[in-house]
């Protein structure tokens, strides 16, 4: 086929970004920063955002949508917020093109200038908060629970397919409620429902925490983490929901008269999750031969190549398979039989080895008069001869079997890297040879924090939500510490 992957060990980037584009998930487009993502990688995101969508309407959510643009007075009403997003925004500074008069192209109208700025949304707290306002009276309005799935820019300079781009996709919650207690819970349940997602669906095991003030979202007052562990040792942030207290409400006037009459400052959460997910998809589970899908969210979950000399061969296999088909996709299976005559077989198999098809079914001549199929299952690269009537039985279970291990395989690489040390010098040369999660106390200061960043460019990832509290010495001033907290290099 021509699409022998880098190895991982020999350059793990480069594997990464050759995987992405030759598993056909995605490439990069005429605009830069910007990825067009391919039919085969957008359904992998279908299937997550489907899962995901049911996920928050059953936690009482509904969506709507909000518009692209922000107007720029609206950004700079909250101060944190705006100074944490102000160096990514894209600016929309006028309304009009027009022909230059020497002929040269198009060139901006100078007459259309726009009397206020638009900000195309990097997030979008702010025109949300400017519409709550005219839907929040009273607490008969609340608890307010909305959802979008959107676009976002964010103007990156050094991109990377799925994990860093200009645009790109997400959804965004945005809640308003009238205690404190409820805006908190709301925040934390989020979190819970995006690591049962993770780990349910993605298969990949993640740690529940909470993010340092210096790593927190621009304008919350405790954000929430998941955060998982790639194959090369590095952190991934896989989702985040934040605890905004009244800050939004308070900038936007969005206020509400509470049971006894009185007008009190809404209380606010927002969380998110993008197709950053993707790359940590193709990260967790891949292999040197390409991708390995967790069947849970694989577009193809079977795929059945047959065998044959001839039409009448075909005809003979697509009598046997037709109602496999058929019998496959009653029981909510997705199938593909693949009786293209412009490709021969083993080009078949290491394409679908490639994408990451849970299970190959290959079936012959031979196969036919034996009455079996060729069972190869993508995980292990193990192959087996099946009875065609155990056949249906087989692959139900095979799928269970293949989500099952691929997050075991994961979970057991995560667990064999988190590291305990108690000395700086430890800790440097963990970051630096092993990798993975290091967990160490810190003496909860910034100062402290900046530093380790600094010289190791190693980050605290989360304060682990079920930490043990464990009283100890910061690594490196050894002042008291009460609790480890979780440090490592990340995307």
């Amino acid at each position: 086929m021509g699409k022998k992957l880098t190895s991982r060990s020999e350059d793990y980037s480069k594997w990464y970004n050759e995987l992405v584009v030759k598993a056909d998930l995605a490439e990069n487009s005429g605009v830069r920063g910007c990825m067009v993502i391919k039919p085969y990688g957008f359904a992998i995101w279908e299937k997550m955002q489907a899962q995901l969508d049911k996920m928050f309407k059953e936690t009482g959510h509904e969506n709507a949508y909000f518009p692209l643009f922000i107007p720029k007075s609206y950004l700079s009403k909250e101060a944190s917020h705006v100074e944490g997003f102000a160096k990514e925004c894209a600016v929309v500074t006028h309304y009009r093109l027009k022909n230059a008069e020497d002929g040269s192209g198009i060139i901006v109208d100078e007459d259309a200038k726009l009397e206020e700025e638009l900000i195309v949304r990097p997030t979008s707290e702010t025109i949300i908060w400017d519409t709550y306002r005219k839907w929040i009276q009273s607490y008969r309005d609340l608890p307010l629970l909305i959802n979008q799935w959107a676009n976002v820019v964010r103007w990156e300079m050094r991109t990377r397919l799925f994990l860093r781009t200009a645009e790109f996709l997400w959804q965004e919650g945005h809640t308003a409620h009238a205690t404190k207690e409820e805006a908190l819970e709301e925040a934390e349940q989020m979190m819970h429902v995006y690591a049962d997602f993770a780990e349910s669906y993605m298969a990949v095991p993640v740690i529940k925490g909470t993010k340092t003030e210096s790593e927190r979202f621009a304008g919350a007052e405790e954000t929430y983490c998941i955060e998982a562990l790639m194959q090369d040792g590095k952190a991934l942030q896989a989702g985040t929901s934040h605890f905004l207290g009244q800050n939004f409400a308070k900038a936007f006037d969005v206020k509400f008269a509470n049971r006894e009459g009185k007008q009190e400052h809404v209380w606010a959460t927002s969380w998110g999750v993008s197709t950053r997910l993707m790359g940590a998809l193709v990260m967790t589970h891949s292999d040197d031969n390409g991708l390995v899908l967790p069947p849970k969210l694989a577009p193809i979950q079977v795929v059945i190549v047959p065998i044959y000399k001839g039409l009448d061969q075909l005809d003979a296999i697509s009598e046997k398979v037709d109602p496999l088909v058929k019998e496959l996709r009653s029981k909510g299976i997705s199938v593909k039989y693949d009786k293209r005559d412009t490709h021969k077989p083993g080009f078949k198999f290491n394409e679908y080895e490639l994408k990451g098809v849970p299970v190959r079914l290959a079936i012959g001549q031979r196969d036919l008069e034996n009455g079996t199929y060729e069972v190869a299952r993508r995980d292990t690269l193990q192959k087996e001869s099946v009875q065609a009537e155990e056949i249906v039985n087989k692959i139900t279970s095979l799928l269970e079997e293949i989500q099952k291990n691929v997050y075991q395989k994961a979970f057991d690489y995560r667990e064999a890297h988190i590291t305990e040390v108690d000395s700086y010098d430890e800790f440097k040369k963990i970051i630096e040879e092993k990798g993975g999660f290091v967990s160490a106390h810190w003496d909860g200061t910034s100062e402290t924090e900046d530093k380790i960043k600094e010289e190791t460019k190693a980050t605290i990832r989360c304060i682990p939500f079920y930490g043990d509290k464990e009283d100890g010495s910061c690594m490196v001033t050894g002042k008291p510490s009460i609790q480890r907290v979780l440090f490592a290099k990340a995307y």
